[in-house]
């Protein structure tokens, strides 16, 4: 009988390891394809002086060429769950990748036409994946939610801080230009490609699923908190990487101290990235999570307006902290507040649609009123204002409870 019985157990373990294995290839294809979705936007802050000179763009044109990706964020975003009528998401995030390596090598290479044509289609491709990604989770990770958004957003944060870094290298290397530069983030999207093209086979069956149900959103107000969440912590995150320099060298600091103390900021998000969707899971809900994280932000970005600058590094430290955590929140409750990968889909796409427009607007009100002001006092009183409003609506999205169902989450 001994035999029998392990052959049994023998029967039993295959399919789990297989199971396993094909999860942690899962795990790994997600991380490579989030982490591909910042660099395209990311490394063309660094070389814009050479771009502008290169091809003789004006200020205006630099500014809406660096808008241009967050505009289409917030245009494409609602229409992405409509293309799972026609294809799964694992598909239309593989054509997304592809249109994304297609969209880097444009703008590396056609002029100023390519360089617009090429941006534009790299915020849409990039949209369509975010949308996408939090449907995928939700549906192979059901009960691991805060911890794979958790890795999801460490992975952009990566991501992002490895393009800032390299950028600038890659264009100084002899015989390179900014052109090189740009076009260098084409082969790791490439890479994710090739990694996340078996999960096409896998997507087939859930699509049949996605296919019968379309959910709408707009009347649940559960949905547009989370959306609200996600717009204004995204809009103080767009005011502080575009402004927060500024404000450093108005203050007193130098050039390199002030790009020093904004990296900071960026590398410290990563240890809240990571553990924030995880801690705040272990809890009843998320609302004391989201406070905490609100409250650090808020009080580490007025200490860096107000307080001596001897400060800076701690305060650059705690507003990070609370960043990067409140960040990796709203994209984990796309997640938690969604009954099934559908809903997460459409909440997905609301949420960074809308949102999106709205944190697009947060950097232009910040130069508006410092312009009229000529001081930051303004400045401060209206990102308080955002923090506090993003605060009020977090305390409705964190609730544990789902969109449409009010069931507890």
């Amino acid at each position: 009988m001994q035999p029998q019985n392990n052959a049994q157990t023998n029967a039993t373990s295959a399919p789990s390891r297989s199971n396993s294995a094909s999860r942690l290839v899962l795990v790994l294809a997600l991380m490579l394809v989030a982490a591909n979705l910042r660099p395209a936007l990311i490394s063309v802050g660094p070389v814009l002086d050479s771009v502008q000179e290169s091809l003789h763009l004006s200020a205006s044109a630099a500014g809406f060429l660096i808008t241009l990706p967050i505009l289409c964020f917030g245009i494409f975003a609602p229409f992405v769950p409509r293309l799972l009528r026609h294809a799964s998401a694992e598909r239309i995030i593989f054509l997304g990748l592809l249109l994304l390596a297609f969209g880097i090598a444009l703008r590396s290479v056609f002029g100023v036409s390519g360089l617009f044509t090429g941006t534009l289609l790299t915020g849409a491709s990039i949209s369509a994946i975010m949308v996408l990604l939090p449907s995928i989770i939700k549906h192979h990770f059901p009960t691991q939610a805060g911890m794979m958004m958790g890795l999801y957003s460490t992975a952009l944060c990566l991501g992002a801080a490895i393009t800032a870094g390299v950028t600038v290298p890659i264009q100084n290397i002899p015989g390179s230009n900014w052109q090189w530069a740009l076009a260098f983030w084409l082969v790791p999207v490439l890479i994710a490609a090739v990694v996340w093209r078996p999960q096409i086979r896998l997507g087939r069956q859930q699509q049949a699923k996605t296919r019968a149900s379309a959910p709408r959103l707009r009347s649940s107000l559960l949905a547009w908190q989370v959306t609200m969440f996600m717009g204004l912590q995204s809009a103080i995150a767009y005011c502080v990487f575009g402004w927060l320099p500024f404000i450093f060298i108005d203050r007193g600091l130098s050039q390199v101290t002030a790009g020093l103390a904004l990296s900071v900021t960026m590398g410290v998000q990563i240890i809240t990235s990571l553990s924030a969707p995880w801690l705040a899971t272990r809890g009843k809900d998320q609302r004391n999570a989201i406070a905490v994280l609100i409250i650090m932000t808020l009080v580490g970005l007025q200490a860096l307006i107000y307080a001596p600058l001897s400060q800076i590094w701690l305060w650059t430290t705690v507003m990070g902290l609370g960043m990067g955590g409140s960040f990796s929140i709203s994209l984990a409750l796309l997640v938690l507040r969604a009954p099934n990968p559908q809903v997460a889909a459409a909440l997905s796409g609301m949420a960074q649609g809308v949102g999106y427009i709205v944190a697009a607007t947060g950097p232009f009100v910040v130069g508006l009123l410092h312009e009229l002001s000529g001081n930051w006092n303004g400045v401060a009183v209206f990102l308080a204002l955002v923090l506090l409003g993003s605060l009020f609506f977090g305390m409705g999205a964190g609730r544990s409870i789902y969109i449409e169902t009010g069931r507890p989450g």
